[in-house]
């Protein structure tokens, strides 16, 4: 396409998926990035990895963190965050994205959530890289699946198991979330989301920041490439997708895919189908 590179501006940058056919809800990635600084976005599931180079500095619930090599990441659901190096040479890093509904049919658990994000942990985060090595090799569902519940193994000491209950921000705020996912096509107006907030405009938009540590509007377009994501994985073709979630055209998906997740959608969709 015109204007966008179809790789990463530095030549070292490089992020792969995988989605398992036989196992919807999970995509396994992995990465080395240097140069390439991610846009606020978010993941359907929990994002469970590990750094195994460099240090990463990533913004998450309205706080920087950083993650070393040998540390386990833990990120919970629809929780917008950015990604950067650190360090000069970068960092490598394997996540799964695994949704919530899976993680309680693999556990027998319902309500996961971790109040820890980046933890050093050496053992522990070589245990979890060979794992995702492992389930990125494995070809037999039998073989991903029985993976998948050894990885979520290493992490269930981390999780705290059921989620603490929402405020009463959470709440009223909940609406809003449904409003944005069932009107990402839409042009949407602060009055209009403040209405359904039961709030004035500019006192819900001082309280969604608070609560969500972004604006609506970084939280739209975050659902906006998220939902971009799951259709660009059915194999939607990226300019229907970019009309069916609001963005102005192709070109715009393009740019702003692969600022949130390190790749354009035609490499997203062409790696996928390895």
């Amino acid at each position: 396409m015109p204007g966008v590179p179809d790789r990463f501006n530095a030549h070292s940058d490089a992020a792969e998926f995988r989605l398992p056919a036989h196992r919807p809800g999970v995509e396994l990635y992995r990465a080395h990035i240097v140069r390439h600084a991610f846009d606020p976005h978010t993941h359907d599931g929990f994002g469970l990895g590990a750094i195994e180079s460099g240090v990463e500095r990533f913004r998450y619930r309205g706080a920087d963190h950083l993650a070393p090599a040998d540390s386990v990441v833990m990120m919970n659901p629809d929780e917008l965050h950015t990604g950067r190096a650190e360090t000069e040479g970068g960092w490598h890093y394997r996540m799964a994205y695994i949704e919530p509904s899976v993680v309680a049919d693999i556990t027998g658990e319902s309500g996961w959530w971790f109040g820890e994000v980046v933890r050093a942990d050496l053992p522990s985060a070589r245990g979890v890289t060979d794992l995702l090595e492992a389930l990125w090799q494995a070809r037999e569902p039998l073989a991903f699946d029985s993976l998948l519940f050894e990885l979520l193994s290493q992490f269930r000491r981390h999780a705290r198991v059921p989620r603490p209950a929402m405020d009463g921000r959470s709440t009223r705020f909940a609406p809003v979330l449904d409003y944005l996912h069932a009107h990402l096509s839409r042009r949407l107006t602060l009055d209009e989301l403040a209405t359904v907030a039961g709030l004035s405009p500019f006192h819900f938009l001082r309280q969604f920041q608070a609560q969500h540590h972004a604006t609506p509007q970084q939280m739209l377009m975050a659902l906006r490439l998220a939902e971009a994501k799951r259709q660009l994985s059915h194999g939607e073709a990226p300019a229907q997708v970019a009309a069916a979630v609001g963005l102005v055209d192709q070109a715009h998906l393009t740019r702003t895919f692969a600022r949130r997740y390190g790749t354009t959608p035609a490499r997203y969709q062409r790696a996928l189908q390895r």
